[in-house]
């Protein structure tokens, strides 16, 4: 059973109708008591990193989210979902993310239309079980004005004004920048191999 996290503002209905294509065993809920349960978590992301966190903190799953991380159970984080997991963002500051990676999500600065929206490539950086079966040059869909930095957890960056994450993944924790429910048959092939991890 893969649980949805519903704060009130993600692109819930997308995943649900991805993962439902998929045959996939999912709910959806923002009860911290059910997301406590959760063998498997998917935390999707659009919006502002501020408003996020505010709800994240208002339905009380700030703390309950961590410790399933820490209790190994496969998550993954997309868009915002991603972002969050940082210390902070310059679309909000004073919000504080969850921390689980340092520094700060960055807004992009250049000459390009801003946001970043469409379908660019993504430029792997070391084997990633969350892209098992996609090759080099994959595209994805995005959609975002700002953007997480490189770490030790990037697993694929992607090239956008200046070189970002589009792929972390560190022990259970698998985050895409990417919309993976708007990526057609790449996106699926990725839902796939988080639905698969054990």
């Amino acid at each position: 059973m893969t649980t949805i996290v519903d704060y009130g503002a993600g692109n819930i209905r997308s995943v649900q109708n991805t993962l439902a294509e998929l045959g996939a065993d999912f709910t959806v809920t923002n009860d911290p008591s059910a997301v406590s349960r959760a063998p498997k978590i998917i935390l999707p992301g659009v919006g502002h990193f501020g408003q996020m966190m505010q709800a994240i903190d208002r339905l009380r799953l700030r703390d309950v989210l961590l410790e399933r991380i820490r209790a190994g159970v496969p998550f993954l984080g997309i868009c915002i979902g991603l972002q969050c997991l940082f210390e902070n963002s310059e679309e909000s500051p004073g919000s504080l993310g969850l921390g689980l990676f340092s520094g700060s999500v960055r807004r992009f600065v250049g000459d390009a239309r801003i946001p970043h929206m469409g379908w660019n490539s993504l430029e792997k950086t070391r084997p990633s079980r969350l892209l098992t079966g996609l090759g080099e040059g994959t595209f994805t869909y995005f959609a975002h004005s700002y953007y997480a930095p490189l770490n030790e957890a990037t697993a694929a960056t992607c090239t956008y004004l200046n070189s970002y994450s589009a792929v972390l993944e560190k022990d259970n924790v698998y985050d895409v920048q990417f919309h993976p429910e708007k990526s057609a048959g790449v996106g699926e092939q990725i839902l796939k191999n988080f639905l698969s991890l054990k």
